[in-house]
């Protein structure tokens, strides 16, 4: 990673990097991390940590401190995608792992000293002017997850201002037949985030 002498091996992601940049409460702490999910637990069962394997077959193990959670993920990359599951290899590639992300505002990382890495490029930029945006091609990673449409809305009305970005606009709609797809559980569950903004009516507009 460029700026680092040397390149290190965990930073938080995600969310938690996303809300604290806008000054918003952070709720869920999520790692990434070049350890294999072995190592992780090693490493967590060394320190004295509880670790629950998750999803490890994914690359994820929960570490337990003070009756709090915090999920480590593995750097992965898409092996094979389906619309609703993905098949996943580790790698130990920053951008690799950044590509296969939903939106570009989850793809900052920071250290434990706060310092802020854009492995995109795009993502501050984005962050700041608020827009929603997948990263690389819209279509492309809507393919890989359906839910990422609904997603898309939901992430729009708790961080989006002005207009949506067009070119996701256009992909979701190019993919709303896809979501029937989906499980009934995982639908549901994303229209209630939805639905439980503070004002949903404008984004239900955009949907419709």
């Amino acid at each position: 990673i460029g700026g680092y002498e040397t390149e290190p091996q965990s930073l938080f992601v995600g969310g938690a990097v996303r809300n604290t940049l806008l000054q918003e409460s952070v709720t869920d702490i999520d790692v990434a991390t070049q350890f294999m999910p072995e190592e992780i637990i090693q490493k967590l069962d060394h320190a004295g940590i509880k670790s629950i394997p998750t999803g490890i077959e994914h690359g994820t193990v929960t570490a337990v401190l003070d009756k709090k959670t915090f999920e480590i993920t593995t750097l992965r990359h898409d092996v094979k995608t389906d619309g609703r599951h993905a098949d996943v290899a580790f790698t130990n590639d920053w951008l690799e792992d950044a590509k296969r992300r939903d939106f570009t505002m989850n793809t900052l990382l920071a250290d434990i000293s706060g310092n802020i890495y854009d492995p995109t490029g795009v993502g501050v930029k984005g962050l700041e002017a608020r827009q929603v945006i997948f990263v690389g091609n819209p279509a492309t990673r809507i393919a890989e997850d359906y839910l990422r449409i609904l997603r898309f809305f939901r992430f729009f009305a708790v961080y989006g201002e002005g207009e949506p970005d067009g070119a996701a606009l256009a992909a979701c709609s190019g993919a709303a037949d896809k979501i029937i797809e989906l499980s009934r559980e995982r639908i549901t569950q994303e229209l209630l985030k939805i639905l439980a903004v503070p004002n949903p009516c404008n984004v239900l507009e955009i949907m419709l």
